[in-house]
């Protein structure tokens, strides 16, 4: 509808710019006569393009879309009348001959191509150029100093159509940065409205006040605001702005035969056809987003600079995951600053604050631009799998030797596919997140934060079945009994579902790290060095594993029981932390910081008032499970025939303690 409402404006505009004549006019009638026929060229082909939606197969399908093709028909007719009288008329009666067309519900192809011929008919004729494409592709330098002070005031310094004035708006500015409404919108299109303007809104035309150079310099910038950093080769046939002045990025998608859009950034950012990785061009945006957060937050707009400082963080973040292969000391000191930069602060302290990003970010560009050497990349490649599945592996090893010990080792297959289902729906979250939803920055944060808010309930939950368990192991058949009946279907499903999250969480970042580190190696001499770090990583994490197993094993029940509802829910803990801050990250919670306080991401720490809380009531239900299993239940759920006074320990060992003890208690679990 938003699409639609956008053309009906323009197609207004146009019947409101329609020119009176005054004597300026009899004096320069070549530019009145121009414009003329680019308004009827481009409210014409509106008409077709909405006709082509509305019916299909000589049946109307969509009619509202019908409807607007018939009212930008009239209204190009009508502005056909201002056209030389010599063509004028003729013009007049080939639009009425498509609107006949159009009330019979004709071929829609055949209205393209009877509107086609028209445009491309008056041209000629009148030897004006409809569109006036430069060869050379525009400044987006130019077009970004040229958006930031005429655009900027309304549609945002981001495309996100919260300027400072667009406040009380109506209709609101378009949100330029939308990827999904302006998916088919070229430079060209973006060129034709900022030469019109649309009427009724506060959208000038800017045909008078801004030359033809930078009205496409401007257009280029902003069909660029919905695109993430331009990366990957420009294909030859793709190279010249020309060609690519009249694409839309469904178009341009479609002759790469891709899926990324950092391609299609990297088609519009040149024009020579040269390989393309703007790091550059990355960080003066998330500069220039930083600037504006001040200029908001001096003006008395906190809540517009806080936007904005979350979009400086996304912009950031584009980068942060190969800053983090490189440099993980400095990603950590460029989020604290980041977290600063959204709270509301005197001058003195923002002066302080933009300082310490500017220094980070200048360190952060010079990091990127040296190259990593294959020791390097060998130290980088296993840290990241080591990081990255120390925590799963823990997990899961604890669960598989859980099993074991209670004596249901053949129910261990319901672990092994929870693994196997987050490793490969890890590797197809990040190809989608790269590749078929094109998904944001803020959108991964989201995913990641939501998965540990699910995976923290899942830990915390296994966590305290666990505990509750740990006094019924007193008993060794009593233990035996309720453990075969305790492992039904629902709760090996959730003993899988702990599995498959605790890979999950970590693994499509892990592929997303790799590649990162794999673009950062550059060459494919790169790889070797970076497969032999997998593999290093992955015979450590194996070892770990096997050394759970093999140990965990030997611990009495109780004990063993203790140790893994413990560290189950130190991982609930961590995820707690670390899902805020996630979800911080993205702007999807608030943000109130803690200044004395320490951060300390290995352990889920982190210095906001929202996360301590989260990890507060996990400490709350900690206790509370605490209580309940060692003081309350006990007293409560006592076995018939077995006083709580002499019922006999689970460390004690078979064959020890007194000689009443040996005759007459039942084996102890081992």
């Amino acid at each position: 509808m938003q699409r639609n409402y956008l053309k009906l404006i323009l197609i207004l505009a146009a019947a409101a710019g329609t020119l009176i004549p005054d004597p300026a006019a009899s004096q320069a009638p070549r530019p009145d006569s121009a414009q003329v026929l680019r308004r009827v060229a481009t409210t014409a082909r509106l008409a077709a393009e909405e006709y082509g939606l509305g019916v299909r197969g000589g049946v109307v399908v969509l009619a509202p879309e019908v409807d607007e093709a018939k009212l930008f028909l009239a209204e190009a007719r009508k502005a056909a009348g201002l056209l030389p009288a010599g063509h004028s008329v003729p013009t007049v009666e080939a639009l009425a001959r498509i609107i006949a067309q159009v009330e019979q519900t004709g071929s829609p192809d055949s209205v393209q191509r009877d509107v086609e011929a028209l445009v491309q008919g008056l041209a000629r004729a009148m030897q004006v150029t409809i569109d006036e494409v430069p060869a050379a592709a525009p400044s987006l330098a130019r077009g970004e100093s040229i958006y930031r002070r005429q655009c900027a005031a309304c549609h945002g310094l981001t495309g996100g159509a919260d300027g400072p004035s667009a406040l009380g708006l109506s209709p609101p500015p378009s949100r330029l940065a939308d990827s999904v409404f302006f998916h088919e919108a070229s430079p060209l299109d973006f060129y034709r409205r900022i030469t019109i303007g649309v009427a009724g809104t506060a959208m000038a035309s800017f045909e008078s006040s801004l030359s033809v150079a930078d009205r496409w310099a401007v257009a280029l910038y902003a069909s660029t605001l919905r695109l993430p950093p331009a990366r990957g080769s420009v294909p030859a046939g793709l190279a010249g702005f020309s060609k690519t002045a009249v694409l839309g990025d469904a178009a341009l998608l479609d002759s790469l035969g891709s899926t990324s859009l950092a391609r299609v950034a990297a088609i519009r950012a040149v024009a020579d056809g040269s390989a393309v990785r703007d790091v550059g061009s990355v960080f003066a945006t998330v500069r220039a987003r930083i600037d504006s957060v001040f200029e908001l937050a001096t003006s008395g707009q906190p809540d517009a600079a806080q936007s904005a400082a979350i979009g400086a963080y996304m912009a950031f973040e584009a980068l942060e995951r190969e800053l983090r292969i490189k440099d993980p000391a400095l990603v950590a000191r460029a989020e604290r600053a980041f977290a600063a930069l959204r709270e509301p602060a005197d001058r003195a302290t923002q002066a302080a604050v933009r300082e310490e990003l500017i220094r980070v970010l200048d360190r952060s560009e010079r990091t990127l631009g040296t190259s990593l050497t294959p020791i390097s990349l060998f130290i980088q490649s296993f840290l990241i799998l080591i990081r990255e599945g120390l925590e799963a592996i823990l997990v899961i090893g604890a669960l598989i030797a859980f099993l074991g010990k209670v004596g249901a080792s053949d129910r261990r297959r319901h672990i092994h596919l929870g693994v196997v289902a987050a490793l490969v729906l890890s590797v197809v979250t990040a190809v989608v997140i790269e590749t078929i939803f094109r998904i944001k920055p803020a959108q991964q944060e989201a995913l990641e934060g939501l998965t540990m808010v699910i995976a923290t309930v899942m830990l915390f939950s296994v966590s305290y079945w666990l505990l509750s368990k740990m006094e019924v192991a007193k008993w060794n058949q009593f233990v035996r009994s309720k453990l075969s009946a305790a492992l039904t279907k629902r709760s090996m499903f959730a003993l899988a579902s702990v599995a498959f999250l605790a890979v999950y969480r970590e693994g499509f970042e892990t592929v997303l790290f790799y590649k990162a580190l794999a673009v950062s190696g550059g060459t494919s001499e790169t790889a070797a060095p970076i497969v032999l770090g997998f593999l290093v990583a992955a015979a450590v994490l194996g070892a770990v594993y096997v050394a759970i197993n093999r140990f965990g094993v030997r611990l009495p029940l109780r004990p063993f029981f203790g140790v893994t509802s413990g560290l189950l829910y130190v991982m609930a803990f961590i995820f707690a932390g670390t899902a805020v801050a996630e979800l911080q990250e993205g702007g999807f919670l608030s943000l109130t910081p803690i200044d004395w306080m320490f951060r300390a991401p290995t352990f889920g720490i982190y210095p906001t008032i929202e996360s301590l809380v989260a990890q507060g009531v996990l400490v709350v239900l900690a206790g509370t499970a605490l209580v309940w299993t060692f003081i309350i239940a006990p007293r409560r759920e006592i076995p018939a025939g077995l006083p709580a006074t002499t019922a006999p320990s689970s460390d004690r060992r078979p064959g020890r303690g007194s000689r009443r003890g040996r005759a007459g208690s039942r084996p102890q679990a081992q």
